[in-house]
């Protein structure tokens, strides 16, 4: 699989978003983000952060209906572009997990990048606003990753009362689930993670 950097550039336009997403997924967790909705960008900087992703993310959207087609369609572009950089998977671990707490708050993430889209979203927040952002908006940032990642992801929030807590905990178990899935594993270098010999 050899050293060299797994990047990728993608770009989505629609009469609804305009937005460009790059990604190394061997980078050291520096980012780039401006979406327009604040606790977005605060979000995915963890991703990045936790995820040693180096992410470049600029977003223009209808905000002026509402967050929903911007958070989405971020969500299907950095799959798009975490797709690109990983190719044909060879040498990567493929799956990733972690826990994550943050005071009373604690949420697990699991990903297997499977080539089988797949989300299982158990998360029940203590309220609809983290300031002005809907909290709905998180799962479809996830469903449209999903999808165009080709990876099947289940997140759980075990436990939390402080709604913040709760999306940053499972943001950040993100980032670490994909740091861990993504990782070369130096005993399989020229081999992809499946009995069928394709993902």
């Amino acid at each position: 699989m050899g050293n060299e950097m797994r990047t990728a550039s993608k770009q989505r336009r629609t009469n609804e978003t305009q937005i460009s997403v790059t990604v190394n997924l061997d980078g050291t967790g520096k980012s780039s983000i401006a979406t327009g909705i604040s606790f977005l960008d605060h979000m995915i900087d963890q991703v990045a952060r936790h995820g040693m992703l180096d992410l470049q993310i600029e977003a223009k959207g209808d905000l002026h209906i509402d967050g929903h087609h911007t958070v989405e369609d971020v969500g299907i572009v950095l799959g798009q572009a975490v797709a690109a950089a990983l190719g044909d998977k060879r040498g990567i671990r493929r799956y990733g997990h972690a826990y994550v707490p943050l005071d009373e708050a604690l949420s697990r993430v699991v990903i297997d990048f499977s080539g089988r889209p797949g989300l299982v979203y158990a998360v029940t927040y203590s309220r609809a606003l983290i300031g002005e952002f809907d909290v709905d908006l998180a799962h479809e940032f996830f469903q449209g990753f999903t999808n165009h990642a080709l990876a099947t992801v289940h997140i759980d929030n075990i436990r939390g009362d402080n709604a913040h807590h709760q999306c940053e905990t499972i943001f950040k178990a993100f980032g670490r689930a994909i740091c861990m899935a993504v990782e070369r594993d130096p005993r399989i270098p020229d081999s992809v993670p499946s009995t069928k010999g394709s993902l």
